[in-house]
């Protein structure tokens, strides 16, 4: 059995010691998606839903999550992070996200990635909920994560 690096010897909740881990370039990549019906996507990918710009919004809901996933996620480090990106595609019935969260440090970025799909794909419902309260978000996964001990992992599609 792996040993659980936030439990310490007594089975009690702790912090990840990184202090003497190297400082290396981190990347991780996460998606998820938002089924919905064919109103609401056409409202989206055109720009005109009720409570304006739905993927604009998405996109500085997901950046801004990522920088404070240490606040959300008990025990991650608040990380510098150098860049995140969210970005969107369109599907038949769903609206994609993919967010890159990236930095040169002695921690992995995975959390932040992953909060930054679910907080935009969060957003996207709340700002689309008055046409479509049926929406599901789905498929929350980490793609890809690179840098650190472990190296370069990719999800098995």
């Amino acid at each position: 059995m792996n040993k659980l690096t936030h439990l310490d010897e007594r089975g009690q909740a702790r912090m990840v010691d990184v202090g003497g881990k190297a400082e290396t370039r981190r990347v991780a990549i996460a998606e998820g998606r938002i089924a919905m019906g064919p109103q609401a996507l056409s409202a989206i990918r055109d720009g005109n839903g009720p409570k304006g710009d739905v993927l604009a919004a998405a996109r500085i809901a997901g950046i801004m999550a990522a920088k404070k996933t240490a606040d959300l996620i008990p025990l991650c480090h608040p990380l510098a992070l150098d860049s995140v990106t969210v970005d969107f595609d369109f599907g038949d019935d769903a609206v994609k996200a993919v967010a890159t969260a990236s930095l040169t440090g002695r921690t992995g970025v995975e959390m932040e990635a992953l909060t930054a799909v679910s907080v935009a794909l969060l957003t996207i419902y709340d700002m689309a909920k008055a046409i479509d309260k049926a929406m599901v978000i789905c498929g929350v996964r980490l793609l890809e994560k690179r840098g650190g001990k472990s190296g370069v992992w990719r999800a098995a599609d």
